[in-house]
């Protein structure tokens, strides 16, 4: 795993957080902020994904 994952999935956490705690409060503002977050944070996972793939099919060659 490397650090694009793991800020990816921080993002994500943080950005459901927000979500939940907009729903609760009733702020579609934060709500957004939240599903915004998260994309944020599954485009950057993505990145890792393909990272480590990449090193993993270099490292198998």
């Amino acid at each position: 795993m490397n650090k694009d994952q793991v800020k990816g999935t921080a993002k994500i956490i943080a950005g459901k957080t927000q979500e939940a705690a907009g729903k609760l409060v009733d702020s579609d503002n934060q709500q957004i902020k939240g599903l915004n977050k998260q994309i944020e944070g599954n485009v950057e996972k993505a990145y890792g994904d393909v990272k480590e793939a990449f090193k993993d099919a270099v490292k198998g060659r």
